[in-house]
């Protein structure tokens, strides 16, 4: 079974990041979107409502599972028995950066390999902070994350 991980913080998870999930789901037998638990952010949404969300926007994508993991992901990786590492790509700033992780991660595990997706053109500028900043000035995130999102986002705020 080929069996990839998408690992981030997805916060929150974006169109963009639905994109690279559905089409990784249709190169693997099973992907495995881990949200992972970084304590130098201050996130909006908390990991297990990071992982509810992902789960209501994959509903319909049958190989793919929501974890989450804190520490490397090269450990996260051995542990559940992982080929593939899926990462997004929007510009060449972000190669440089998801090169050095992906190189780390294979000294880290021979065995394992970085597989790097090119985001779909509509999604090229879009990133979580950017949708959240957007958010934060009632600017309109319609398109940029799904309408559950866009709902939690709203009841985040007002709290």
């Amino acid at each position: 079974m080929r069996i990839a991980v998408y690992p981030g913080s997805f916060d929150p998870v974006t169109n963009g990041h639905l994109d690279i999930i559905k089409r990784s789901s249709r190169l693997f037998d099973k992907v495995i979107v881990a949200v992972l638990h970084n304590a130098s952010k201050t996130p909006l949404f908390t990991v297990e409502e990071k992982m509810d969300l992902l789960s209501q926007v994959t509903s319909d994508i049958t190989n793919v599972e929501i974890d989450s993991f804190s520490g490397l992901l090269a450990d996260y990786v051995m542990e559940n028995k992982i080929s593939s590492i899926v990462k997004g790509l929007r510009a060449v700033s972000d190669f440089e950066y998801e090169l050095q992780m992906a190189l780390m991660n294979r000294k880290l595990n021979p065995d394992v390999e970085t597989i790097f997706m090119m985001t779909s053109g509509e999604y090229s500028y879009l990133s979580s902070s950017i949708v959240k900043e957007v958010f934060k000035f009632n600017g309109c995130i319609k398109g940029l994350v799904p309408d559950e999102v866009i709902d939690a986002m709203k009841k985040k705020v007002s709290l």
